[in-house]
């Protein structure tokens, strides 16, 4: 006898019924559509997951640069109040240059608003001033620096808005 596994029995298709044939070739062809779907479900759910963790990354990023900006604004402000009572001051000049530096390097950029016409998804506006001089909706005061990151806004530009009198 030769050394055939005792599970592979040599079939001749003759002795097989047509019927049977039939629902084995169709079995198989189940089986590969089964397999085809869950490979593709398996590809859409580990490109969901890589989407889901790099959307939460994000998210924390921008909560986390929302509270560094806070931070930033306050050092701003005593910078022109240190300026105001000693225009020698240097310390705190070289602290915000520091900080633009590594804002930059995470590609948070400060959003450009004076002058700049009114844009929902970037600017909030707190007040409006009547000005005929200007077109309707534009910035005239930044009032407070407004940031983007990775094409998302992370914290509007608080501004002052014309409106022509009616």
């Amino acid at each position: 006898m030769s050394e055939q596994n005792e599970n592979q029995i040599p079939i001749n298709e003759e002795q097989v019924p047509n019927d049977e044939i039939t629902e084995l070739k169709q079995n198989l062809i189940n089986c590969e559509d089964k397999l085809k779907r869950s490979l593709a479900d398996y590809i859409n759910l580990e490109r969901k997951t890589q989407s889901d963790i790099q959307k939460g990354i994000a998210e924390k990023f921008d909560k986390f640069m929302i509270q560094f900006l806070t931070i930033y604004d306050d050092l701003s402000r005593a910078k022109e109040i240190l300026k105001k009572e000693n225009p020698e001051a240097q310390g705190i000049d070289g602290i915000l240059k520091n900080i633009d530096s590594l804002l930059e390097s995470y590609s948070v950029i400060p959003i450009k608003a004076l002058g700049e016409i009114f844009d929902p998804n970037l600017h909030e506006a707190i007040t409006v001033i009547n000005d005929d001089s200007l077109d309707d909706n534009t910035i005239t005061k930044e009032l407070r620096k407004g940031y983007i990151s990775h094409n998302r806004t992370i914290r509007p530009t608080l501004v002052e808005i014309s409106k022509k009198s009616q």
